[in-house]
């Protein structure tokens, strides 16, 4: 497991990580994504500092047309995975009283799961955006479950070589009741995990 802010050092992990993959026909990178700035931040990053280390994007252009040699085709495979949180139809107070109580209706599920889906479809939309303009393929995935254990168990099931997370810079006291999505898979991941602190006063370009 890597861990460091961007910058140098974070660079060198990050090249490093690729020495022992040279026996493999592809490299599975797996950025794990929300909707939160360091989660973008750490995509962009992966993208312009990572990816651009190894490989060189080749732009030739014939009779007004651009055709380009992506990175992913030079030795990497890249996967773009979010992890929506499964609604849970809780009892909730229906009257007066506390005795009174109901479920939320078929049609309430529905529509808080058909805002879940929009949500996960535009974060991944707004991923893929970034991937294109860094002239990189990527696959893209959505998950339902906690995404401390669909991450990880994705990240099994598929092999990845490497995984990329940001870093929300949790409090001490919310890291401590909530946890923290990287902190788990720094943990529990089967493959080297990059988690990507971006600098103080970072704001992602959306």
């Amino acid at each position: 497991m890597e861990q460091a802010t961007a910058g140098g050092t974070l660079m060198e992990a990050a090249v490093g990580l690729t020495s022992g993959t040279t026996d493999r026909n592809k490299m599975k990178v797996m950025v794990a994504l929300d909707d939160s700035d360091p989660s973008f931040y750490a995509l962009s990053w992966t993208l312009s500092t990572f990816l651009k280390a190894k490989t060189t994007a080749t732009m030739t252009t014939v009779e007004g047309d651009i055709s380009a040699r992506h990175p992913t085709e030079e030795g990497c495979l890249f996967y773009l995975l979010h992890v929506q949180q499964p609604f849970h139809n809780y009892v909730f107070p229906a009257g007066p009283t506390l005795h009174t109580a109901a479920f939320a209706s078929s049609s309430v599920v529905e529509a808080i799961k058909q805002v879940q889906t929009e949500i996960s479809a535009n974060i991944l939309e707004r991923a893929l955006s970034i991937c294109k303009r860094s002239i990189v393929r990527a696959e893209t995935l959505i998950l339902e479950g906690d995404p401390k254990e669909a991450i990880c168990q994705q990240v099994e099931q598929m092999h990845v070589d490497l995984l990329v997370v940001g870093s929300r810079g949790l409090g001490q006291i919310k890291r401590a009741f909530l946890g923290s999505v990287s902190d788990c898979c720094a943990h529990l991941a089967c493959c080297p995990v990059l988690i990507v602190k971006p600098p103080k006063g970072t704001t992602h370009d959306k």
